[in-house]
């Protein structure tokens, strides 16, 4: 497990990888972003991506779900924003997709000494390391307890 005061700027770490698949990206795109380029393969074809890719949700929840199985286990109490959102290049079904994070700030609150706020850099990319999503994340982590007491 790591705490705001385990994470120094420059932290860097492999979150994860994960697979897409042709059938996950039309099942999900179906329910949440029926656009014809993620759930048409034909239109998918004719439009300008040249194919089916991946809706941009699809991609934040597999940053979500990698985020939540990474081993470092980072004490979340909760996100406070994204910012910087970039998707340069699209995500295809087929793609191995590696998702990596880098502490470029952080700073203890000054108001609950239990907690402070951290700033990811995240990239997740696929096999070519062509970029598929970019992205700021502010984060309020917990501080381990150090058993002392407050006068």
């Amino acid at each position: 497990m790591l705490y705001f005061d385990d994470i120094e700027i420059g932290y860097r770490s492999k979150v994860g990888t994960y697979t897409l698949t042709e059938t996950e990206v039309v099942e999900f795109a179906s329910r949440w972003d029926p656009q014809p380029f993620h759930i048409d393969k034909e239109a998918a074809t004719n439009s300008i991506f040249g194919g089916l890719t991946a809706s941009s949700l699809h991609l934040f929840a597999i940053c979500t779900r990698l985020f939540f199985d990474h081993e470092d286990h980072i004490q979340i109490l909760a996100m406070l924003g994204k910012e910087a959102i970039r998707i340069p290049n699209p995500a295809r079904p087929g793609d191995l997709l590696t998702y990596t994070t880098e502490c470029i700030k952080k700073k203890p609150s000054s108001s609950r000494p239990d907690r402070g706020v951290i700033t990811l850099s995240d990239t997740l990319a696929n096999q070519r390391n062509e970029q598929v999503l970019t992205q700021q994340v502010a984060l309020l982590v917990a501080r381990q307890s150090t058993g002392k007491t407050e006068p």
